[in-house]
């Protein structure tokens, strides 16, 4: 289709444009679409013939409008300037920033932050911190739809977590009255209108790029509706306040947008209302008025820039600097509000803290630091490519923060208990932490049974290794395992590739259960476990686990990572 390959000469013709600030190449363009799209080889002649006209187009637009349109039709081709090279873990300067900057993270109260909230959060932070300023938490909660009342105290929750430095709060639903009179003022400069089409077909109308009746009110029939809005003569889903757009712009969804309804089956717990703004124009009107300065934020965010730069324009504000990342593809937690609602109303998780969710205080209920996160975080940057977000470094950055302060303790799961035949009575002085005697150690005394982790008594294995013990010889009986000392020395155990395990006395054992995200694990821990409630240990052989419960029944654990 000729529209199919008109579109995509426009976006290439766009960004070559964007990125050398002058008239497209034909030469560019063409090169660019044959090599990036194959399928249109064959059509060769069609692409030389189109490829003029497409200049054309571009040539005659501003580079503001050649940006807004690049950002709507092909966003990723969007062109970012290159970056000053930077250090590792550190983040490219911002422009305009010398004076100071003024941030905002701007969450919606649907329920408690997770890993994707973290890096936006994260990344002002890093900014405010590296040009001095004000960061704004702003709580968009607009939509009546998407509140949940217990939110409003978890994000707080969350956001001392992550020890951000917000210096003020605003809440958007104690600014209604505010939007209200910014609406009047939009409709008095001609930038919106009151809309009563039936939605389909008004949507008719935009795909077709046609105006639809309402828009030739006058600025006093608009204000009119606009009070029996406010009025309440409208019912739900019969009207709309719409910012007047292009109707010419290749983005349908740019092209005369909503910014008001009437909403009256949901109630909002915190206000009484019946006109709701919607977020594009909360947005544009707070970033002005609250003096933001840069803001970061994903790619899909892009058309709501597109969305917003229209609210400016027409007040004719100041556009704040705007930064988009890229995608960020978090796998192996569940990150959906909804579905984290669904799943704790049926049971399914244990609350926002369980470990299969991908909140911040599910981390944290694993002993994951807010310090860790941050490091990732800014590891990861403001660049525009889509990622994979890495487990592994951001364990690596936990372990770095962890590491030093977690003492070392045996854990044997799936326990057995048995005796070792010819073993003298001893005591083991296992270090609380490697290679730092003044951390100390604890003591383990051996009387003739211990209890191991069953599955390493295989009849393949003939050889153990008790950590900070002995050895033991292993045989079986009619497949009954029999266990035997075998001497002291180290060497013979690594000849013999005798695996290295943890064990415990018999008469020293607490019950621990150790959750970990693919299932529990039973078992029991050392008695020294019972004073670390709260922290973070490292069970030997297994990984970093945070205790998290200590009972006279037994101690309760998570499992961080290796």
């Amino acid at each position: 289709m000729t529209e199919d390959l008109l579109q995509v000469l426009r976006a290439y013709a766009l960004q070559n444009a964007v990125r050398h600030g002058d008239a497209p190449k034909a030469g560019a363009i063409v090169g660019a679409v044959m090599g990036k799209h194959p399928e249109f080889r064959s059509r060769a002649k069609e692409v030389s013939a189109l490829v003029r006209q497409v200049i054309e187009e571009v040539a005659a637009l501003s580079p503001e409008d050649r940006l807004r349109m690049l950002e709507a039709i092909a966003p990723e081709l969007l062109v970012v300037p290159e970056k000053q090279a930077t250090r590792k873990g550190e983040l490219p300067p911002l422009k305009n920033a010398e004076r100071g900057v003024v941030m905002r993270f701007a969450p919606n109260p649907s329920g408690p932050l997770h890993l994707g909230h973290a890096r936006a959060a994260m990344l002002n932070d890093a900014y405010l911190k590296r040009y001095g300023g004000r960061y704004i938490l702003r709580i968009e909660d607009t939509d009546p739809k998407r509140v949940d009342p217990d939110a409003y105290r978890m994000v707080q929750e969350d956001i001392a977590w992550m020890n951000l430095g917000i210096t003020e709060i605003v809440y958007q639903s104690d600014r209604f009255d505010l939007y209200y009179q910014y609406a009047v003022k939009l409709i008095e400069l001609g930038g919106a209108y009151v809309c009563t089409c039936d939605n389909d077909r008004f949507r008719e109308l935009r795909r077709a790029k046609k105006p639809c009746p309402c828009r030739g009110h006058t600025v006093e029939e608009n204000l009119n509706l606009w009070e029996q809005m406010l009025d309440g003569t409208f019912a739900e889903g019969e009207v709309s306040l719409r910012v007047r757009a292009d109707l010419e712009h290749p983005d349908p969804a740019m092209r005369d947008y909503p910014i008001f309804r009437v909403l009256t089956s949901t109630l909002h717990p915190r206000i009484e209302a019946t006109v709701y703004p919607l977020m594009n124009f909360t947005v544009a009107v707070d970033d002005h008025l609250l003096g933001v300065t840069h803001v970061i934020r994903g790619k899909d965010h892009i058309a709501n820039t597109g969305r917003q730069r229209y609210i400016f324009d027409y007040f004719g504000w100041t556009v704040p600097e705007y930064i988009h990342y890229g995608r960020m593809g978090i796998e192996g937690v569940v990150l959906s509000t909804s579905e984290m609602h669904v799943g704790i109303d049926a049971g399914t998780y244990s609350g926002w803290d369980d470990i299969r969710l991908g909140t911040l205080r599910a981390l944290a209920r694993r002993g994951i630091t807010a310090e860790a996160v941050r490091n990732a975080m800014v590891a990861i940057g403001t660049g525009d490519t889509d990622i994979s977000f890495s487990w592994e470094n951001l364990y690596a950055e936990n372990k770095a923060v962890i590491d030093h302060d977690a003492d070392r303790y045996f854990f044997v799961p799936g326990p057995v208990t048995l005796p070792i035949s010819g073993a003298p009575a001893t005591v083991a002085e296992a270090a609380l932490y490697p290679n730092d005697s003044a951390r100390g150690t604890r003591s383990l005394a051996f009387n003739g049974t211990v209890i191991l982790p069953a599955a390493e008594i295989r009849p393949e294995v003939t050889m153990l290794r008790l950590k900070d013990l002995f050895n033991v010889s292993i045989s079986f009986e009619d497949g009954v395992p029999h266990l035997a000392y075998a001497g002291d020395s180290l060497a013979e155990a690594r000849a013999a590739k005798a695996p290295i395990v943890q064990w415990l006395p018999n008469e020293a054992k607490v019950p621990c259960l150790l959750h970990q995200q693919q299932g529990d694990q039973s078992g029991f821990c050392e008695p020294g476990v019972r004073q670390k409630q709260g922290t973070v240990v490292q069970f030997e052989r297994i990984g970093f686990v945070r205790i998290d419960a200590v009972t006279s029944a037994g101690v309760t654990a998570y499992f961080a990572h290796r």
